[in-house]
């Protein structure tokens, strides 16, 4: 395995390429997953190389995460990147092949989001060469793409930071919002009975089929409220439905999971209340409506103001590379929650598309890599010496 490949110079590429050839499969996800171990052990080696002061945590064992700092005293930036991968099955590419087509490399992990990780690592490398001011930190973390236990471990050991970076594909477009999401099951119960005895049999399927009927209602009310101004609307639909044991027999219970993605500020006593609302609605032209709702995972969504000095710093950055600076929402749900919650501004800006991420033939475009390590570089500069935005 190319261990030191890229590390001498910080090429971003070559630090791509080291970092999609090595394995990092969440097990979580997928049996036989390797784990964050050898990529973890592969960054805090180039970290140490450069003179950061080196930590590994494990969240749970065998799942690493590297906390690296350069520097004292404030202000202090934070470089934050998830080292774990989706699975490999279907991919139609070499997974960990790390092959360049011209300024297109492929495999897993390179654009979600071993392309942010490699852009950071080199920006880190040329900011501590640099002898920047502040404290810089970096936090590649596990398990992102499954429960987050090395962000929210992150967070509480009291990481210490003023402002952070979460390189997420974003297309170099800075992203200070995103949606956050509730989850809750509908347990509608019916009375089980053999299908040829109807006087006897309660259909809990069809019941909650009812109740799904004014989730429409609910939908629509969500779409005419004030849209935020970067991510839109909130929006609510069913992921899964699950109820009966046989064609024969009247299902005695199904259970329906609910996912409402959320605005900031909004809560899950917010949306529990509406979820109540629409069972209670339809409990009016359906009395014998008999349910559980109940919340079962949520994770908020969170904004930092558009004239912040991350947000203004970074567009500066962008900027002063002839790049067109862009500000856009990040639709997907992201750690850069749990840094926001913390009261560490955070937000994403990264290389590559989201649309390639977990695609069965996973690939970035290296020039992007080159173009987010540059501005990652710029910024930090700035940001450091007390004079970003």
């Amino acid at each position: 395995m190319p261990e030191n490949r890229g590390s001498a110079d910080a090429d971003p590429v070559g630090l791509l390429q080291a970092l999609v050839s090595t394995p990092s499969v969440n097990p979580s996800l997928e049996e036989g997953g390797a784990g964050e171990g050898a990529v973890a052990t592969l960054c805090a080696g180039w970290l140490r190389a450069w003179g950061f002061a080196v930590e590994i945590f494990e969240p749970e064992p065998g799942r690493p995460s590297v906390v690296a700092r350069h520097g004292a005293g404030t202000p202090r930036l934070l470089f934050n990147g998830h080292l774990d991968t989706v699975g490999v099955e279907g991919m139609t590419v070499p997974p960990f092949g790390a092959a360049l087509d011209g300024d297109i490399l492929r495999g897993r992990g390179a654009c979600d989001m071993k392309g942010g990780v490699a852009s950071l690592l080199a920006a880190a490398r040329t900011l501590a060469a640099e002898d920047h001011g502040g404290t810089l930190v970096v936090a590649l973390t596990a398990d992102e793409e499954h429960a987050s236990l090395g962000m929210a471990d992150l967070v509480g050991r009291g990481v210490d930071a003023d402002v952070a970076v979460v390189c997420e594909p974003t297309s170099l477009t800075v992203m200070p919002a995103h949606k956050g999401f509730v989850w809750a099951d509908m347990q509608v119960r019916g009375r089980a009975a053999h299908g040829s005895r109807p006087e006897v049999g309660i259909d809990a399927i069809r019941r909650a089929a009812r109740f799904l009927v004014e989730i429409d209602a609910l939908d629509a009310e969500l779409t005419d409220r004030d849209p935020h101004p970067l991510l839109g609307h909130g929006s609510i639909h069913a992921g899964t439905i699950r109820g009966g044991s046989a064609p024969s027999v009247y299902p005695a219970e199904c259970v329906v999971s609910l996912e409402r993605r959320t605005l900031p500020g909004e809560t899950v006593e917010g949306v529990m209340a509406e979820l109540e609302a629409v069972a209670h609605r339809t409990r009016l032209h359906h009395p014998d409506l008999e349910w559980t709702l109940a919340p079962t995972l949520n994770r908020p969504g969170t904004e930092v103001a558009p004239d912040h000095p991350l947000v203004t710093g970074l567009l500066d950055a962008v900027e002063s590379t002839s790049r067109a600076p862009r500000v856009g929402p990040m639709t997907a749900w992201v750690d850069a929650a749990f840094l926001n919650e913390a009261g560490i501004p955070a937000v994403c800006f990264g290389p590559g598309s989201i649309e390639q991420a977990h695609a069965a033939d996973e690939w970035i475009d290296t020039r992007e890599v080159r173009a987010c390590a540059e501005i990652l570089a710029r910024f930090g500069r700035s940001y450091l010496a007390g004079v970003s935005g």
